[in-house]
């Protein structure tokens, strides 16, 4: 890659600020040539130096990113990811639940190919995903991956409908399902076990558990695994973002991970 990589972010929430506000803090030899925003006419005097504003998946092509990093929801995946791959660009995605529409998954894993081009997958607020993709080389018998997070993670979610949060005296399991489940019920906080699953066994036979814990700080993550290589357990924990406690500062950082990555020559 060159030394100073262009790139364009498609959301300005609190990932895609905290991902900036990392890269210029660190140095790193990248350029934000572009946001893509829902409304480009609303005033925003926070944008990384020289971004300009777009608003349309059409615009990408006139920006010349070679990298698209996606953080702005569910519905902004197929259609930003769609024009970046087509235009020669990397498409690096951080609402995963998009990804459980297996025909949309299809058509983005075809373009990039066609393009010669990549999709990437950062490991979101989780660690030991490269183990769990490379135990999947081998046979996995079993994934169960459980998410425990503060009351307040969860509010504004289906999670309110299914508990009452602020009644808690102890941790509650109130939702067990699938990775597939999970992520259509709960796309903001549960994005993460469609990495689990595609590391792994896939979205449906990925099992998941989302827990509340009144006691919780940090928001946990644990992956158990086994399979024909072993036994794989990790627990995770991480800081929520200040600025949105339903994403972790993990987050962010895997996605400066990915795109320092880009321009190491030391690659880890």
């Amino acid at each position: 890659m060159s030394e100073s990589e262009a790139i364009c972010l498609v959301g300005w929430g609190a990932i895609n600020q905290r991902v900036a506000a990392l890269l210029a803090e660190r140095g790193s030899p990248f350029d934000i040539v572009a946001v893509a925003v829902r409304d480009p006419a609303r005033e925003r005097d926070d944008l990384p130096l020289g971004a300009r504003l777009i608003s349309q998946p059409g615009d990408l092509a006139a920006t010349g990113a070679t990298l698209v990093v996606e953080a702005a929801g569910r519905s902004s995946v197929l259609p930003f990811g769609r024009a970046a791959l087509a235009a020669g660009m990397d498409f690096a995605v951080s609402s995963t639940s998009a990804l459980v529409d297996t025909a949309a998954l299809s058509e983005l894993i075809a373009l990039a190919e066609t393009g010669g081009r990549q999709l990437l997958v950062p490991p979101g607020a989780l660690g030991g995903v490269d183990a769990l993709a490379a135990a999947s080389r081998l046979n996995l018998t079993d994934v169960e991956h459980r998410i425990v997070k503060p009351p307040r993670a969860w509010r504004g979610t289906a999670a309110e409908t299914l508990c009452d949060l602020d009644a808690l005296q102890a941790p509650l399991s109130f939702f067990q399902g699938s990775a597939r489940e999970a992520a259509d019920r709960f796309p903001q906080n549960a994005n993460v076990a469609v990495i689990t699953s595609l590391a792994g066994i896939g979205v449906d036979r990925t099992r998941v558990t989302l827990i509340a814990d009144p006691e919780a700080r940090l928001n946990a993550h644990e992956i158990r695994a086994e399979g024909d290589f072993g036994l794989l357990e990790i627990r995770l924990q991480n800081r929520p973002l200040a600025t949105n406690p339903k994403s972790s500062e993990m987050t962010a950082l895997n996605i400066v991970r990915l795109i320092e990555n880009r321009a190491a020559g030391l690659v880890l």
